[in-house]
């Protein structure tokens, strides 16, 4: 009674050390298809130095984002490319004429937010996603920077 026990037991040690090892290589795969949109990033930096910044307050983001209608119109009058600016990331996983690639949204096509800033350097940090998290810091501070030498 006690080998079968045993087996059993190891049986299940092998399983779940499997199942841990797939899910571990799943997570790191996905991960690796997520990378900083460096054209966003740039465009990002354009915007904050003419101007077009809201220095809105931490928590914003669900009331300034985009809504799904506004982002169809946009991508229907100015195409993907235009659409992939507004977003720090790229999820390689999907095609280029999706909206499902483009992650990370931080601007409502015509400024960035700085709710929206904050919300991709939070989400990007929960996630372990490095490169996003400095790029959205680095607007951040762009953005405050810019906000208290004019005040």
């Amino acid at each position: 009674m006690k080998a079968i026990i045993l087996k059993r037991v190891c049986v299940c040690s092998v399983a779940v050390a499997i199942l841990l090892c797939v899910t571990g290589m799943t997570l790191a795969q996905t991960r690796s298809r997520l990378k900083l949109n460096e054209d966003a990033f740039a465009f990002g930096v354009q915007l904050i130095k003419q101007g077009h910044f809201i220095a809105d307050r931490k928590g914003s983001w669900s009331q300034h984002r985009p809504s799904t209608e506004l982002e169809n119109e946009f991508i229907r009058q100015h195409g993907f490319g235009e659409y992939a600016k507004w977003h720090l990331a790229i999820d390689e996983r999907y095609a280029e004429n999706t909206k499902r690639r483009y992650k990370f949204p931080y601007g409502d096509f015509k400024n960035v937010h700085r709710c929206g800033v904050l919300a991709v350097q939070s989400r990007a940090a929960e996630y372990s996603y490095s490169e996003i998290e400095n790029a959205a810091a680095q607007l951040r501070q762009m953005i405050e920077a810019t906000r208290n030498s004019v005040h």
